[in-house]
């Protein structure tokens, strides 16, 4: 079952002058395989994009965003989502059947 999130994505970066650049965002609906998640970490680094304008119109000033890490073979993809760790983490395994193993040590 694929996951709907609320993915940040970079537009461009345009360069000012000769040492200043300005990023530009969208959002765009992703969908996430719940099993492929490896990590969810808070993102800080968009929330201060988020206060200098830098992302699209409408978004609260307190909201927070997450790096979703995915598994993908021999590397890994990491994708920045709307929404705060405990936020994502519901929606992704909200429904989802999780398969827990004992570590063993």
């Amino acid at each position: 079952m694929l996951v709907v999130l609320t993915e940040v994505k970079e537009n461009s970066t345009t360069r000012v002058g000769t040492a200043e650049r300005t990023k530009s965002y969208t959002l765009q609906e992703v969908s996430v395989n719940p099993s492929h998640v490896v990590c969810l970490r808070e993102d800080s680094s968009m929330s201060r994009s988020l206060r200098e304008g830098m992302l699209p119109e409408g978004l609260d000033s307190r909201q927070r965003f997450t790096r979703v890490i995915l598994e993908r073979g021999h590397s890994g993809i990491d994708l920045v989502v709307v929404g705060g760790p405990e936020q994502v983490r519901e929606k992704i395994y909200e429904g989802a059947v999780v398969k827990r193993e004992l570590l063993k040590g």
